[in-house]
């Protein structure tokens, strides 16, 4: 797994990109899918990044990732678009290796034009484990490792 992901890292190209766009997607793919595979990782990065395409959420990783109700400039316990933005708990990577993967991965994520197919339109995913209320009034593309992915049209 590890030399696939260095050979796609190697084949894509690379152009500037805004470090705090990097740190903002990687956070999104270290607290929500650290414990999926590389694919795994990558549909959430995806689903990100069909928001920024969106003109229904903002534009920028960061806007995405850190969409949600906020209160005095501070996001409402569990009223956010991406749980761990707003769960309480520390938002510091631990685990060197999986923020050092989900970094190389935001990055070519953030500079290319990758999708996954059945993602193409996904803006919304959730763990396999649960059924939020959300899911039933979407339609649902697949599912990859432990994420169920969504999308809200034909």
């Amino acid at each position: 797994m590890r030399l696939l992901l260095a050979i796609i890292l190697l084949l894509l190209p690379t152009t500037p990109i805004a470090q705090e766009e990097v740190h903002c997607l990687a956070e999104a793919i270290y607290f929500e899918a650290r414990n999926q595979s590389i694919l795994g990782q990558v549909a959430v990065a995806v689903v990100i990044k069909n928001r920024m395409d969106d003109p229904r959420w903002p534009n920028t990783a960061c806007g995405v990732v850190h969409d949600g109700h906020y209160q005095n400039g501070t996001p409402v316990r569990h009223r956010c678009a991406f749980s761990y933005w707003c769960d309480g708990k520390s938002d510091q990577p631990l685990e060197t290796e999986a923020w050092t993967t989900a970094l190389n991965l935001a990055e070519h994520i953030l500079i290319t034009d990758l999708t996954i197919k059945g993602l193409e339109s996904a803006t919304h995913y959730h763990a396999a484990r649960i059924t939020p209320h959300w899911s039933r009034t979407m339609n649902r593309c697949r599912q990859i490792g432990e994420h169920v992915f969504y999308k809200t049209g034909p």
